[in-house]
Protein backbone atom coordinates (compact mmCIF):
# COMPACT_ATOMS: atom_id res chain seq x y z
CA UNK A 1 0.00 0.00 0.00
CA UNK A 2 1.34 3.43 -0.92
CA UNK A 3 1.05 6.15 1.67
CA UNK A 4 0.80 9.61 0.08
CA UNK A 5 1.98 12.79 1.73
CA UNK A 6 -0.62 14.90 3.48
CA UNK A 7 -2.57 16.98 0.93
CA UNK A 8 -1.11 20.40 0.30
CA UNK A 9 -3.24 23.55 0.31
CA UNK A 10 -3.26 23.42 -3.49
CA UNK A 11 -4.50 19.85 -3.45
CA UNK A 12 -7.15 20.66 -0.87
CA UNK A 13 -8.37 23.42 -3.16
CA UNK A 14 -8.42 21.01 -6.11
CA UNK A 15 -10.45 18.48 -4.14
CA UNK A 16 -12.90 20.96 -2.69
CA UNK A 17 -13.05 24.02 -4.91
CA UNK A 18 -14.35 22.47 -8.11
CA UNK A 19 -17.32 20.46 -6.96
CA UNK A 20 -20.13 20.55 -9.53
CA UNK A 21 -22.80 21.59 -7.02
CA UNK A 22 -22.93 23.53 -3.76
CA UNK A 23 -23.36 21.20 -0.80
CA UNK A 24 -23.86 21.71 2.94
CA UNK A 25 -20.57 21.97 4.92
CA UNK A 26 -21.08 18.57 6.55
CA UNK A 27 -21.13 16.85 3.14
CA UNK A 28 -18.92 19.18 1.13
CA UNK A 29 -16.76 16.33 -0.20
CA UNK A 30 -19.69 14.19 -1.34
CA UNK A 31 -20.66 14.24 -5.00
CA UNK A 32 -24.19 14.04 -6.37
CA UNK A 33 -25.28 10.44 -6.92
CA UNK A 34 -26.23 10.82 -10.58
CA UNK A 35 -24.94 13.89 -12.47
CA UNK A 36 -27.34 14.54 -15.32
CA UNK A 37 -24.62 14.88 -17.95
CA UNK A 38 -23.05 11.45 -17.45
CA UNK A 39 -23.48 9.28 -20.54
CA UNK A 40 -25.49 6.08 -20.79
CA UNK A 41 -23.56 2.87 -20.14
CA UNK A 42 -22.67 0.56 -23.02
CA UNK A 43 -24.12 -2.78 -22.03
CA UNK A 44 -22.60 -3.22 -18.56
CA UNK A 45 -25.30 -3.03 -15.90
CA UNK A 46 -25.57 -4.21 -12.33
CA UNK A 47 -28.41 -6.52 -13.34
CA UNK A 48 -26.37 -8.21 -16.07
CA UNK A 49 -23.40 -8.62 -13.74
CA UNK A 50 -25.61 -10.04 -10.99
CA UNK A 51 -27.48 -12.58 -13.13
CA UNK A 52 -24.30 -13.77 -14.83
CA UNK A 53 -25.35 -12.84 -18.37
CA UNK A 54 -22.58 -10.25 -18.71
CA UNK A 55 -19.98 -12.77 -17.55
CA UNK A 56 -21.33 -15.40 -19.96
CA UNK A 57 -21.24 -12.93 -22.86
CA UNK A 58 -17.67 -11.89 -22.14
CA UNK A 59 -16.56 -15.50 -21.90
CA UNK A 60 -18.38 -16.44 -25.09
CA UNK A 61 -16.91 -13.56 -27.10
CA UNK A 62 -13.34 -13.63 -25.84
CA UNK A 63 -10.80 -14.31 -28.62
CA UNK A 64 -9.31 -17.77 -28.90
CA UNK A 65 -6.48 -18.22 -26.43
CA UNK A 66 -7.74 -15.63 -23.94
CA UNK A 67 -7.26 -16.87 -20.39
CA UNK A 68 -10.56 -16.42 -18.53
CA UNK A 69 -10.77 -17.03 -14.80
CA UNK A 70 -13.29 -19.58 -13.58
CA UNK A 71 -15.96 -18.75 -11.01
CA UNK A 72 -13.87 -20.56 -8.41
CA UNK A 73 -10.78 -18.53 -9.28
CA UNK A 74 -12.72 -15.27 -9.10
CA UNK A 75 -14.16 -16.29 -5.73
CA UNK A 76 -10.73 -17.19 -4.36
CA UNK A 77 -9.28 -13.87 -5.52
CA UNK A 78 -12.13 -11.97 -3.90
CA UNK A 79 -11.73 -13.89 -0.64
CA UNK A 80 -8.03 -12.99 -0.58
CA UNK A 81 -8.91 -9.31 -0.90
CA UNK A 82 -11.71 -9.53 1.68
CA UNK A 83 -9.26 -11.10 4.14
CA UNK A 84 -7.42 -7.78 4.11
CA UNK A 85 -10.55 -5.85 5.14
CA UNK A 86 -11.50 -5.03 8.71
CA UNK A 87 -14.69 -6.90 9.58
CA UNK A 88 -17.69 -4.66 10.07
CA UNK A 89 -16.20 -1.65 8.26
CA UNK A 90 -17.34 0.01 5.05
CA UNK A 91 -15.09 -0.35 2.01
CA UNK A 92 -14.07 2.41 -0.39
CA UNK A 93 -13.46 1.74 -4.08
CA UNK A 94 -11.37 4.23 -6.07
CA UNK A 95 -12.67 4.72 -9.61
CA UNK A 96 -10.73 6.52 -12.33
CA UNK A 97 -12.38 5.52 -15.63
CA UNK A 98 -15.66 3.86 -16.52
CA UNK A 99 -16.50 3.22 -12.87
CA UNK A 100 -17.01 6.99 -12.56
CA UNK A 101 -19.71 7.15 -15.26
CA UNK A 102 -21.04 3.61 -14.97
CA UNK A 103 -20.26 2.11 -11.54
CA UNK A 104 -22.92 -0.66 -11.84
CA UNK A 105 -22.72 -1.41 -8.11
CA UNK A 106 -24.49 -0.05 -5.06
CA UNK A 107 -22.78 2.57 -2.89
CA UNK A 108 -23.84 4.98 -0.18
CA UNK A 109 -21.77 8.02 -1.18
CA UNK A 110 -19.04 9.11 -3.53
CA UNK A 111 -16.38 11.77 -3.17
CA UNK A 112 -13.54 13.26 -5.15
CA UNK A 113 -10.32 11.60 -4.07
CA UNK A 114 -6.58 11.87 -4.73
CA UNK A 115 -4.26 8.87 -5.00
CA UNK A 116 -0.50 9.34 -4.99
CA UNK A 117 1.85 6.97 -6.81
CA UNK A 118 -0.53 5.92 -9.61
CA UNK A 119 -1.62 7.60 -12.86
CA UNK A 120 -4.64 7.16 -15.15
CA UNK A 121 -3.27 5.75 -18.43
CA UNK A 122 -4.47 3.98 -21.56
CA UNK A 123 -2.16 1.03 -21.07
CA UNK A 124 -4.37 -2.05 -21.55
CA UNK A 125 -4.89 -3.62 -24.98
CA UNK A 126 -8.53 -4.44 -25.73
CA UNK A 127 -8.88 -7.24 -28.26
CA UNK A 128 -12.53 -7.88 -27.42
CA UNK A 129 -15.46 -5.93 -25.93
CA UNK A 130 -14.23 -2.63 -27.43
CA UNK A 131 -11.78 -4.01 -29.93
CA UNK A 132 -10.81 -7.09 -31.93
CA UNK A 133 -7.56 -9.03 -32.32
CA UNK A 134 -7.19 -7.47 -35.77
CA UNK A 135 -8.05 -3.94 -34.61
CA UNK A 136 -7.35 -3.69 -30.88
CA UNK A 137 -8.28 -0.76 -28.73
CA UNK A 138 -6.87 0.65 -25.50
CA UNK A 139 -8.47 0.85 -22.07
CA UNK A 140 -7.60 2.71 -18.91
CA UNK A 141 -5.81 1.39 -15.87
CA UNK A 142 -3.89 2.89 -13.02
CA UNK A 143 -0.20 2.55 -13.78
CA UNK A 144 2.81 3.26 -11.61
CA UNK A 145 4.01 6.79 -11.00
CA UNK A 146 2.46 10.22 -10.72
CA UNK A 147 -0.92 10.86 -9.15
CA UNK A 148 -4.60 10.60 -10.01
CA UNK A 149 -7.78 12.41 -9.02
CA UNK A 150 -10.85 10.23 -9.31
CA UNK A 151 -13.86 9.20 -7.26
CA UNK A 152 -13.99 7.18 -4.03
CA UNK A 153 -17.20 5.13 -3.68
CA UNK A 154 -18.24 4.05 -0.19
CA UNK A 155 -19.85 0.61 0.07
CA UNK A 156 -21.66 -0.14 3.38
CA UNK A 157 -20.08 -3.09 5.16
CA UNK A 158 -23.21 -5.24 4.91
CA UNK A 159 -23.09 -4.95 1.09
CA UNK A 160 -19.34 -5.31 0.61
CA UNK A 161 -19.20 -8.97 -0.39
CA UNK A 162 -22.07 -8.76 -2.87
CA UNK A 163 -21.00 -5.51 -4.53
CA UNK A 164 -17.32 -6.42 -4.75
CA UNK A 165 -18.38 -9.72 -6.24
CA UNK A 166 -19.96 -7.79 -9.11
CA UNK A 167 -16.81 -5.73 -9.54
CA UNK A 168 -14.73 -8.91 -9.68
CA UNK A 169 -16.87 -10.21 -12.54
CA UNK A 170 -16.24 -6.97 -14.39
CA UNK A 171 -12.60 -6.13 -13.65
CA UNK A 172 -10.82 -9.32 -12.64
CA UNK A 173 -11.96 -11.79 -15.30
CA UNK A 174 -8.76 -11.99 -17.35
CA UNK A 175 -6.05 -11.01 -14.87
CA UNK A 176 -5.10 -7.86 -16.75
CA UNK A 177 -5.88 -5.88 -13.57
CA UNK A 178 -4.57 -6.45 -10.07
CA UNK A 179 -6.72 -5.46 -7.10
CA UNK A 180 -4.69 -3.09 -4.92
CA UNK A 181 -5.28 -1.22 -1.68
CA UNK A 182 -4.19 2.41 -1.91
CA UNK A 183 -4.50 5.47 0.28
CA UNK A 184 -7.07 7.95 -1.04
CA UNK A 185 -7.15 11.51 0.23
CA UNK A 186 -10.46 13.36 0.24
CA UNK A 187 -11.26 16.89 1.32
CA UNK A 188 -11.95 15.99 4.93
CA UNK A 189 -10.34 12.58 5.46
CA UNK A 190 -7.96 9.93 4.21
CA UNK A 191 -9.17 6.37 3.64
CA UNK A 192 -7.87 3.01 2.53
CA UNK A 193 -9.44 2.26 -0.85
CA UNK A 194 -9.56 -0.67 -3.22
CA UNK A 195 -8.72 -0.02 -6.86
CA UNK A 196 -7.65 -1.86 -9.99
CA UNK A 197 -4.13 -1.33 -11.35
CA UNK A 198 -2.42 -2.57 -14.50
CA UNK A 199 -0.79 -5.98 -14.28
CA UNK A 200 2.48 -5.19 -16.04
CA UNK A 201 3.26 -8.89 -16.46
CA UNK A 202 0.10 -9.50 -18.49
CA UNK A 203 0.35 -9.93 -22.26
CA UNK A 204 -2.22 -7.15 -22.76
CA UNK A 205 -0.20 -4.53 -20.89
CA UNK A 206 0.66 -1.78 -23.40
CA UNK A 207 3.73 0.36 -22.76
CA UNK A 208 5.77 2.88 -24.69
CA UNK A 209 2.97 4.34 -26.81
CA UNK A 210 2.91 8.07 -27.47
CA UNK A 211 -0.27 10.13 -27.64
CA UNK A 212 -0.54 9.92 -31.43
CA UNK A 213 -0.21 6.14 -31.38
CA UNK A 214 -2.78 5.84 -28.60
CA UNK A 215 -5.14 8.07 -30.55
CA UNK A 216 -4.82 5.82 -33.60
CA UNK A 217 -5.96 2.74 -31.67
CA UNK A 218 -8.63 4.54 -29.64
CA UNK A 219 -10.21 6.12 -32.70
CA UNK A 220 -10.52 2.94 -34.77
CA UNK A 221 -11.29 0.08 -32.36
CA UNK A 222 -14.79 -1.35 -31.98
CA UNK A 223 -16.26 -4.48 -30.40
CA UNK A 224 -19.55 -5.89 -29.15
CA UNK A 225 -19.66 -3.42 -26.24
CA UNK A 226 -19.14 -0.42 -28.47
CA UNK A 227 -16.26 1.71 -29.66
CA UNK A 228 -13.10 2.61 -27.84
CA UNK A 229 -13.67 6.24 -28.79
CA UNK A 230 -17.08 6.22 -27.08
CA UNK A 231 -15.40 4.93 -23.91
CA UNK A 232 -12.81 7.71 -24.16
CA UNK A 233 -15.46 10.38 -24.75
CA UNK A 234 -17.60 9.11 -21.87
CA UNK A 235 -14.64 9.25 -19.51
CA UNK A 236 -13.66 12.75 -20.61
CA UNK A 237 -17.27 13.92 -20.21
CA UNK A 238 -17.54 12.41 -16.72
CA UNK A 239 -14.29 14.00 -15.58
CA UNK A 240 -15.39 17.31 -17.06
CA UNK A 241 -18.73 17.08 -15.22
CA UNK A 242 -16.78 16.68 -11.98
CA UNK A 243 -14.21 19.30 -13.03
CA UNK A 244 -11.32 16.87 -12.76
CA UNK A 245 -8.40 17.83 -14.98
CA UNK A 246 -6.12 15.18 -16.48
CA UNK A 247 -3.15 16.34 -18.55
CA UNK A 248 -2.67 12.95 -20.20
CA UNK A 249 -6.26 12.77 -21.43
CA UNK A 250 -6.03 16.37 -22.63
CA UNK A 251 -3.00 15.47 -24.76
CA UNK A 252 -4.96 12.54 -26.15
CA UNK A 253 -7.88 14.84 -26.99
CA UNK A 254 -5.53 17.06 -28.96
CA UNK A 255 -4.06 14.06 -30.75
CA UNK A 256 -7.53 12.73 -31.58
CA UNK A 257 -8.79 16.08 -32.85
CA UNK A 258 -5.82 16.48 -35.21
CA UNK A 259 -5.46 12.85 -36.20
CA UNK A 260 -5.23 11.64 -39.79
CA UNK A 261 -6.25 7.96 -39.85
CA UNK A 262 -3.36 5.62 -40.70
CA UNK A 263 -3.09 1.84 -40.74
CA UNK A 264 -1.85 0.42 -37.47
CA UNK A 265 1.90 0.04 -37.37
CA UNK A 266 2.73 3.04 -39.57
Amino acid sequence: MIDPPAPTDALSNELSGALPVALPPATAATLPVAPAALPIAFGITRERLADGSMLAALRANAPKGTVIRSDAELAASLEQTLSECTAGEDVYVFGYGSLIWNPAFHFSERSRAFVHGWSRRFCIWMNFARGTPEQPGLMLALDRGGACIGVAFRIPFEQVREELGLLWRREMLTGVYDARWVTASMQDKTVRALTFVANRKHARYASGLNARQMADFISTAQGNLGTCLAYFDATVAALGELRIKDAGLHRLQLALSGRTPTPHGE
